[in-house]
């Protein structure tokens, strides 16, 4: 019974993970390994998330490497949530975080502005060449958008050409409550049906005869 017990109770934990979110920084974990972040909850079409990541992989071969920081909401900031609509001093402050890895460009997009730093330090002049760029604003087209041309603006300045690559793929926002609420409901169903089968079991077996003693 114990066993059982154990089972029906792991796989009950596994309803929290969906909504499970990092309680940090998740930008600093994500940008550790890949040069974008981009909230699952921003909005962000995964037309336009590619286009920013293409841009981000060509610029790095034409010479430029610049990790960008997408942030739509207070949420997406962990327990820096202080810092939200402090694209400047956010910059800074995940650069340093960064900076035991990676000591390069860095790109932070807000919807009220544009950030970087270098290495977790300002950089006037590149952010000067941000700072043109009218605030975004809240939709996650907008914010990808804008990063988009960030990149390829930060990357003339450095005396890199890089195009921006057409859109391809669905420039649909992926409704990820949706998505979400579909595998709660897929996982609540699947322990349900577990735990049904273990008592049926358990019934099963209490009603089975006794063998006959052979000896």
């Amino acid at each position: 019974m114990a066993r059982e017990t154990f089972l029906v109770a792991l796989l009950l934990s596994l309803i929290a993970v969906p909504a499970a979110r990092a309680d940090g920084d998740p930008a600093s974990d994500y940008l550790l390994g890949q040069p974008s972040f981009i909230p699952p909850d921003a909005g962000v079409p995964p037309a336009y998330a590619s286009q920013l990541n293409d841009v981000l992989r060509e610029s790095k071969i034409r010479g430029y490497e610049i990790r960008v920081a997408l942030i739509a909401s207070r949420y997406d900031m962990g327990s820096v949530g202080v810092l939200y609509r402090h694209p400047k001093r956010y910059a800074r402050f995940l650069g340093q975080e960064l900076a035991f890895v990676y000591k390069g460009n860095l790109l932070v997009v807000m919807p009220n502005g544009l950030g970087f730093s270098r290495a977790g330090k300002p950089v006037p002049a590149d952010q000067a060449v941000v700072g043109r760029l009218p605030p975004p604003g809240t939709g996650g087209v907008a914010l990808a958008s804008t990063a988009t041309h960030a990149a390829v603006l930060l990357a003339s300045h450095a005396g890199n050409v890089v195009p921006i690559p057409p859109l391809s793929g669905s420039t649909r926002v992926a409704n990820s409550n949706q998505d979400r609420l579909v595998i709660v409901i897929a996982t609540v169903v699947a322990v349900g049906g577990l735990a049904l089968f273990l008592l049926f079991w358990r019934w099963f077996r209490g009603r089975r005869p006794a063998q006959p003693d052979s000896g």
